[in-house]
């Protein structure tokens, strides 16, 4: 990832999106050839000087003290994610030049396998590149189409953009997808030389055009906690919420549990699919829905 073309994009953007009068700016006149903060006006509300935010806005990122950057992010009124992203454009700007680290290869710890059979409800692990390292069986049962007989570790991004199962499965499926994209893009920041992660927005980019226009917006989003709209083969529309639980003794790996408000039918029908991934231990019993 090329640190200053992304610095540029990224602010230039952010820019570009804010109105004056949501900058809390008086305007005098309406001659205005730009959508946008001006770099002059986004200098003046950071308190520094244009030649200096021209000059991050470029690219260069090098040198920038931290109560800038917290300046800078308060005048283009960025949300946590993408204030987030801003902190990680500028560490990355200024630990040097390296290169790609190869991809390792995660191995999931034998006790974190074992939380995952202990709960009863749907949950997985992923790593930052959305690789799933472990799951548990209801987890299994709720995401089938990923659980071929040949994948044992599969990527919900390449599932989301490249399997056209998944516009069935996720009923908000470009909402579900941009979060994926606005994921990865975070993540980009935070580990600019990771080879899997740079290889996987690549392949990516080349054989998704949404995945291309959506990356190119540069959108950002911390995942933590989200409500999705789901229809399974076998038990029918469910909603269910998502929490995202990192682990702190695995660097970049989270379990993601799903969970369902109850009394609802996606309660009733998320109890179907957990007998029936019951069932599947015992081919003779089918478990039977009631309606």
């Amino acid at each position: 990832m090329d640190n200053r073309a992304e610095v540029r994009d990224f602010l230039t953007s952010r820019r570009a999106r804010l109105t004056p009068d949501q900058a809390g700016l008086t305007l005098y006149g309406s001659n205005r050839r730009v959508k946008g903060l001006r770099r002059e006006e986004v200098a003046m509300l950071a308190d520094v000087s244009t030649d200096y935010y021209t000059r991050l806005e470029r690219g260069n990122l090098s040198g920038v003290s931290e109560s800038v950057l917290e300046a800078v992010a308060a005048a283009l009124k960025l949300d946590e994610s993408e204030r987030v992203h801003l902190f990680d454009l500028a560490r990355a700007a200024n630990s040097g030049s390296r290169r790609r680290r190869p991809t390792t290869k995660q191995q999931l710890r034998p006790g974190v396998q074992r939380i995952l059979d202990s709960l009863s409800a749907p949950a997985y692990v992923r790593n930052n590149r959305l690789d799933l390292l472990g799951v548990n069986q209801f987890g299994r049962a709720l995401l089938s189409d990923l659980y071929t007989a040949d994948a044992t570790h599969p990527n919900l991004a390449r599932y989301l953009f490249l399997d056209d199962r998944s516009r069935d499965f996720y009923a908000d499926w470009s909402a579900v997808a941009k979060d994926v994209v606005a994921s990865l893009r975070l993540q980009a920041g935070h580990n600019p030389y990771d080879r899997g992660l740079t290889d996987l927005v690549g392949e990516l980019s080349t054989r998704s055009e949404e995945f291309r226009t959506w990356w190119a917006s540069h959108t950002v989003r911390l995942h933590r906690t989200s409500t999705k709209r789901m229809h399974h083969p076998i038990v029918g529309d469910l909603e269910l919420t998502g929490e995202a639980l990192e682990l702190p003794g695995d660097d970049g790996l989270t379990i993601i549990t799903y969970t369902v408000e109850p009394g609802t039918a996606s309660a009733e029908a998320l109890q179907f699919l957990i007998s029936w991934a019951t069932s599947q231990d015992a081919p003779h019993r089918t478990p039977e829905r009631t309606e």
